[in-house]
């Protein structure tokens, strides 16, 4: 067993624990800005609505540490992606059939986790193959298929959860037989983009949304085999937490459909680009967005 699993491990552990939290509202996230950013929105939005004290667990490294806590107690929400709990949570193949995954997410989540899988916020954040544009127009690189040519002369970042889960790496080194000029080199998701800047790496795979795409000038190579299912942003609630708390349900019904693509990049570089705070990004959106059904 490696450190990285052994310490996901000890997480896990930890958050299994008897929880009691009395009538405390606890939103979770992972450990990106994007992430941060949606977890605010929902905090804010359940502040706005409930008088329950509004609790923010973030940072909680990846997708398998934020779906233990959610089944623990320790959270009652966050958001995830219907391709990442299709693929990493519940093992099946990708499809590009948004409506049928989101429909197959829904269905095991509640059968097999007793967790509800609300509307889709707006977006669909999908995996980003990414080269830095002079790179791809020097080469002539529009396709993930025109990529595996110029290949083995290039080197390949990605994250630790990509290199592992079941519709990242391997997959999409199979699709479109993509071999680099070394093994991939695995990095904090937040290291990806200084190091195609630093041209420590010359091919990255980070989000569609990611804000620091436009700024630094970077190209997202077209999926033309499509091999990368849907990734529409989805809040995860437990059951009992809907129960225990009525303004759940009325804070992600207000939230469903309300965030573009676009508009998730721009508060993203807002983050990122700008370094502006995460809290003052969310009242902002919020201020533009009047919490209406």
């Amino acid at each position: 067993m490696n450190r990285r699993t052994f310490t996901a491990g000890l997480i896990a552990m930890s958050l299994a624990g008897c929880v009691s939290r009395g009538n405390q509202i606890s939103v979770g996230s992972k450990n990106f800005t994007e992430q941060l950013i949606l977890g605010e929105i929902l905090a804010q939005t359940l502040e706005r609505l409930s008088s329950a004290p509004v609790e923010r667990r973030f940072f909680l490294a990846g997708t398998y540490i934020c779906h233990q806590a959610l089944i623990a107690g320790r959270i009652d929400m966050y958001v995830e992606y219907t391709g990442t709990a299709l693929g990493a949570i519940l093992k099946e193949q990708p499809s590009a059939d948004h409506s049928l995954v989101l429909q197959r997410v829904r269905e095991e989540y509640r059968r097999r986790f007793e967790l509800e899988i609300m509307q889709p916020l707006g977006f669909n954040n999908s995996f980003a193959v990414i080269m830095r544009g002079d790179d791809a127009r020097r080469l002539s690189i529009k396709t993930l298929s025109e990529l595996a040519q110029a290949a083995p002369n290039l080197r390949l970042g990605v994250g630790y959860e990509f290199l592992e889960r079941h519709d990242g790496y391997s997959g999409l080194a199979s699709t479109y037989q993509l071999k680099f000029s070394e093994a991939p080199r695995v990095m904090d998701l937040g290291l990806l983009y200084r190091a195609i800047q630093a041209k420590r790496v010359d091919v990255i795979v980070g989000a569609n949304t990611d804000g620091l795409i436009e700024a630094l000038d970077l190209a997202v190579l077209d999926d033309d085999r499509k091999y990368f299912p849907p990734y529409e942003a989805v809040p995860i609630v437990r059951g009992a937490s809907l129960k225990d708390h009525s303004a759940i349900g009325e804070a992600v019904a207000r939230l469903a459909g309300k965030i573009s693509a676009e508009e998730m990049r721009k508060m993203n570089y807002a983050a990122d680009g700008r370094k502006e705070d995460v809290a003052a990004i969310a009242r902002s959106f919020l201020a533009s967005h009047p919490l209406q059904v």
